[in-house]
């Protein structure tokens, strides 16, 4: 074992590095020699579409109440499913809430989200085309989102 001191010098670059000429014990002398390991064959964890773009069977339309209701939406976003949020049913700071939620929700999990109404907004996740009149248009969500 080498000298603390050596060592510390070494790292700081006030000495120079002492290496050992000697094989190590622990390598095999000769690399082919040794065996190789088998390779496991890799399967993907979600099989794409052609274009990136999946049928969707199910869309999950939500009408909260209360700010506790996004524990559902986050879940069932999170299972790849979209979700159709109408915010008429609840107080303006607590709409603020949870369209701000939304909109972490779906840039964690690199989905999307549209005003569809002035208080009815839809997730996507990234595996959903949306089209509509405003394609091309990046819609985006500003500090006026529910004026």
């Amino acid at each position: 074992m080498a000298n603390p001191l050596r060592k510390t010098l070494e790292f700081l670059g006030l000495a120079e590095e002492s290496y050992d000429d000697a094989p190590s014990s622990k390598s095999p002398a000769h690399p082919e020699s040794a065996q190789a390991a088998p390779r496991a064959t890799v399967t993907p964890l979600r099989r794409g579409s052609k274009h990136g773009v999946s049928d969707v069977n199910e869309i999950l339309t939500v009408h909260p109440k209360k700010y506790d209701d996004a524990k559902m939406i986050a879940e069932t976003f999170r299972e790849g499913i979209p979700v159709i949020i109408n915010l008429t049913q609840m107080s303006e700071s607590e709409a603020r809430r949870l369209v701000d939620f939304s909109s972490g929700l779906s840039q964690g999990l690199r989905g999307h989200i549209e005003r569809v109404t002035p208080k009815v907004f839809l997730l996507s996740p990234s595996h959903v085309l949306v089209s509509g009149e405003g394609d091309g248009v990046e819609s985006e969500l500003d500090a006026s989102l529910l004026d």
